[in-house]
């Protein structure tokens, strides 16, 4: 049994749930935001490991399937769906303490889990921590953008005027709420950049490009992706360019030893990767969606991105150790 962490309607997973079926595989969606209403959690523990069986972790569905976690021999931990409590639970410190009771159990069980995690929760989670990803990243032999992290007014205003005026401001995590696209810094924003006391924001040079790449790990397999900055109406965040064109590109060996080297201390299975290539030649590191979109690079590049993640999740062979 394969499982695919994420919600109804999910293109990606859809995709990649319709491809092993294709081959065969038994796997279903796990929609956590069911769990506790509509999902039910058993997990029993023999009293010692002296041949009274192992501990058994079992999912109940709505639709009256059981599923032993034993069974599962992969997770592609896509979307993970936030867990819902139930609305019979009116009080907020009661339903406060109900979440938190679910999520540690939970976490806990995912955590006992032995099968191919893509990726496991734990390195998941770690892993979007932009500070964390981009002292990794350098560590590993990566470009980076000079960048400030800072909630300190005058800090962030002297890093602004060192690079006269060329920075932008991304945020560490996306929210849907409130969902902000990469910015470039104008004069206006710092004259009311005490504003940033409020909460820390990241900083980084403005870098000049020719083309931004889209690299996509899936265990020791790399596909890189160009798209020319010369074809970008809005070439500070690519992602505000759904049409423009893909092709594969080839990395030099540094840079693929540095992305994989990447991965492997963050214990990731799977990587969306962000890169600039300049005008010299230098590759610069963006950043590392854990749970990255491909489907739009692979329509335009044609490079097997469902395929090969499929044939991962098949394997169920780790490549990389989970970091518990």
């Amino acid at each position: 049994m394969i499982l695919v962490s994420s919600a109804p309607g999910d293109g990606h997973a859809e995709v990649v749930l319709k491809a092993l079926s294709d081959q065969g595989a038994r796997c279903r969606l796990l929609d956590l935001s069911l769990f506790p209403s509509r999902i039910t959690l058993t997990a029993r523990y023999p009293r010692d490991a002296g041949g009274n069986g192992d501990p058994r972790f079992e999912l109940r569905f709505s639709d009256g399937a059981i599923l032993d976690l034993a069974e599962v021999s992969a997770i592609w931990w896509r979307r993970p769906q936030s867990y819902r409590i139930s609305a019979e639970i009116t009080d907020a410190a009661i339903r406060h303490f109900a979440l938190s009771e679910t999520r540690t159990a939970a976490a806990g069980i995912w955590q006992a889990t032995t099968c191919l995690w893509v990726n496991h929760p734990v390195n998941d989670t770690a892993a979007a921590h932009k500070p964390w990803q981009l002292a990794t990243a350098r560590e590993a032999g990566l470009t980076l953008p000079d960048t400030l992290i800072t909630n300190d007014p005058e800090a962030a205003t002297s890093f602004w005027e060192t690079h006269a005026g060329n920075v932008v401001s991304k945020p560490f995590r996306q929210t849907r709420g409130a969902w902000r696209e990469t910015r470039v810094v104008l004069p206006e924003d710092i004259s009311a950049i005490d504003a940033v006391q409020l909460t820390p924001v990241l900083f980084q040079e403005l870098v000049k490009g020719i083309a931004d790449l889209r690299v996509t790990v899936i265990g020791d397999q790399l596909f890189a992706a160009a798209a020319a900055l010369d074809d970008a109406s809005y070439s500070v965040d690519i992602r505000f360019n759904p049409g423009i064109a893909y092709k594969p590109h080839v990395l030099p060996d540094d840079v693929t030893a540095a992305i994989f080297r990447l991965m492997h201390t963050l214990g990731l299975e799977y990587g969306a990767i962000d890169l600039r290539l300049t005008p010299d030649g230098r590759y610069v590191f963006f950043e590392v969606n854990p749970a990255g979109q491909f489907l739009y690079v692979e329509h335009s590049s044609g490079q097997p991105i469902t395929s090969a993640l499929t044939a991962h999740l098949l394997r169920a062979e780790p490549t990389r150790q989970p970091h518990k």
